[in-house]
């Protein structure tokens, strides 16, 4: 489910962390492996949440009906949100309980910020619309739900717990939760039940994944191996400027590049340039994308030349659209 443009910055913060830590490229690769698996669990943290808030959202009836004095609502509570088929299919599904039994298990800690979150959730617009409607079917519960999941993901209490289990998770948590509301949409009435095998960010049965890794631990190494070697074709051609005043993530964004025009021969070089372009907009000055084409521009033409960069397939990028990027 991870794209390669999210594996490639998840690939520069391991290079980072390299030049850091000073790690051995096996241990690089290990490192890289433990971080991209732990987007499972960030992804299944996500997606419990909507579970927990169901369970919440019973005992609050419940805890109601049983007050001294309760009011006619709280004697004859409205329980459509309580019997929402599709978070009562999530509730159901065996592969998300596997998974909820440690990654989801967090919640369990911090009942009281999701009960906090349910009490304001009733509150909110869309839940009032939903109650207010007698009738239901399967696809306003699914729309509901999905809803319900994007205003728990914007909440700032939960998403600082759940920040606090990793130092990269802070970073990942809005990506990783527009990959879940992405696929959350997809569970459609005849696609989702109790026995549905549940999506996972990384999947090791799902061969696109599979072939994305392998990208991005090719990416990992040869980047690795070829470090000083493009950190000496970079050094030639910077003009008027000391290596050692470039930005390091500049560097290593352009050592990635090469990198991928060199080992990656199915991939168009015009993506790659778009790629690692986009990347410095994320991650280094506003400026370093000029001076990263710059680079790159230069770099490409003595590549070329030199035969290291062997395309196959079509979209390859000429020298005519390198020197108008």
């Amino acid at each position: 489910m991870l794209s390669r443009h999210f594996l490639r910055s998840k690939v520069l913060q391991e290079l980072y962390a390299c030049q850091i830590e000073k790690k051995t490229p096996a241990d690089a690769l290990h490192d890289f492996d433990y971080h991209v698996g732990r987007l499972n669990e960030l992804g299944i943290v996500q997606v419990a949440l909507m579970v927990r808030m169901l369970e919440v959202g019973e005992k609050v009836i419940e805890e109601g009906k049983k007050k001294f004095r309760p009011s006619e609502a709280e004697k004859h509570p409205n329980r459509k949100f309580v019997n929402n088929e599709f978070l009562r299919r999530l509730a159901d599904n065996y592969e998300l309980k596997k998974y909820s039994e440690n990654w989801g298990a967090m919640w369990d800690t911090y009942e009281d910020l999701v009960r906090e979150a349910f009490i304001d959730f009733r509150k909110q617009d869309i839940y009032c619309r939903y109650l207010s409607h007698d009738d239901s079917d399967y696809a306003q519960d699914h729309e509901f739900a999905v809803n319900m999941f994007r205003y728990l993901m914007n909440r700032e209490a939960l998403v600082a717990v759940v920040a606090q289990r990793s130092l990269l998770w802070e970073d990942d948590f809005e990506q990783i939760a527009q990959y879940n509301f992405m696929m959350l949409k997809t569970l459609t009435e005849g696609h989702f039940d109790e026995a549905t095998p549940w999506p996972l960010m990384y999947d090791v049965r799902n061969e696109k994944d599979q072939t994305d890794m392998d990208f991005a631990h090719r990416l990992l190494q040869q980047s690795l191996a070829d470090r000083e070697e493009t950190d000496e074709m970079i050094k030639a051609r910077l003009q008027g400027w000391e290596f050692e005043r470039v930005a390091l993530m500049d560097i290593l964004l352009i050592n990635m590049a090469v990198a991928e025009l060199t080992s990656c021969s199915t991939i168009p070089e015009k993506v790659t340039v778009d790629e690692y372009i986009e990347l410095s907009k994320e991650f280094s000055a506003e400026r370093s994308r000029l001076f990263i084409n710059g680079i790159l521009d230069r770099l490409l033409l003595e590549l070329r030349s030199k035969g290291r960069i062997n395309k196959t397939g079509r979209g390859l990028l000429t020298e005519i659209d390198v020197k108008g990027e």
